[in-house]
């Protein structure tokens, strides 16, 4: 039974000490496999998923790949909250949402205002009936 592409590409990765960068591991692959340009053309984004989902690796950046179990968690592990902190909004994005907040809330407080003058003027007419 022939090999997937991907357990060539731990074969590969397993074999070298440090990272390797994803262009090596392809060409790997595809010689192993024996893809012609057009089928490895063909099927080069969904081996990148596959390497993407599979849990036996990491990517280190840079298009470097190395095996996860090589890596200790904190190394590896991207705290979302780094991620989400990094973007930063100006006090003018503020000030402009606050104005947008008043405005919003100015069309509520004024309905309301119309609404309790129209009770308040019914009141009247009943009262002096």
């Amino acid at each position: 039974m022939s090999k997937s592409l991907i357990e060539h590409a731990y074969e590969f990765v397993s074999k070298h000490k440090e990272s390797v960068n994803f262009k090596e591991i392809w060409e790997y692959v595809k010689k192993e496999a024996g893809l012609s340009e057009e089928q490895a053309n063909a099927k080069v984004g969904q081996f990148f998923t596959n390497m993407m989902l599979d849990g036996r690796f990491i990517t280190l950046g840079e298009n470097e790949w190395d095996l996860r179990e090589r890596h200790v968690f904190d190394k590896v592990h991207i705290d979302m909250r780094d991620v989400y902190s990094d973007v930063q909004t100006s006090d003018d994005d503020i000030e402009e949402k606050d104005e947008e907040e008043e405005e919003y809330n100015k069309v509520f407080e004024d309905e309301s205002t119309s609404e309790n003058e129209d009770e308040s003027e019914e009141k009247d007419e009943l009262s002096e009936n």
